[in-house]
């Protein structure tokens, strides 16, 4: 088994859907959570060159309790690694729908303008030549997979 970098999200409509970021170890196969999602996006930047292990942690290793076991408490959600980081100033989000069908990705600019997709960012980035350096591939609307095993059993999927 590969490992994954991972995201738990209980449901919170009209927010980020994210409430625990976490990683798993790829010699133990622990999960450790993240304390941020700049952190998490670091690490899930690249995941393929630089795989996470528990040493990654201060004061962490694969000897300790996993942080978060894999289980039905919560909806998890696996993420595809190598995803770009969000760009400095920008804010991105994923939200959970109702139905726990799947996610959606919103990117929100340094003045509070949501960009719902890659389109938006072209037109963004050609309005805002400040933001000449970046392009739509720093931009990633790619959003987790979400794993059925850990959906609650009221949901309408």
């Amino acid at each position: 088994m590969a490992p994954k970098t991972s995201k738990a999200s209980p449901r919170r409509a009209g927010k980020s859907s994210i409430s625990i970021w976490a990683a798993q170890c790829g010699k133990c196969y622990k999960w450790r959570k993240i304390s941020t999602q700049e952190e998490y996006e670091e690490i899930r930047s690249k995941f393929n060159e630089e795989p996470f292990h528990c040493k990654n942690k201060s004061n962490v290793s694969c000897e300790d309790p996993a942080d978060l076991e894999y289980d039905s408490s919560r909806t998890w959600v696996i993420d595809k690694p190598n995803e770009p980081k969000t760009p400095t100033g920008f804010k991105r989000e994923l939200r959970l729908r109702r139905d726990n069908s799947k996610m959606d990705a919103y990117y929100f600019t340094p003045s509070g303008k949501t960009l719902r997709s890659t389109t938006d960012v072209s037109t963004f980035l050609q309005q805002n030549p400040e933001f000449s350096e970046l392009s739509t591939k720093d931009f990633s609307f790619t959003t987790p997979h979400i794993m059925d095993d850990t959906i609650p059993s009221t949901s309408t999927k």
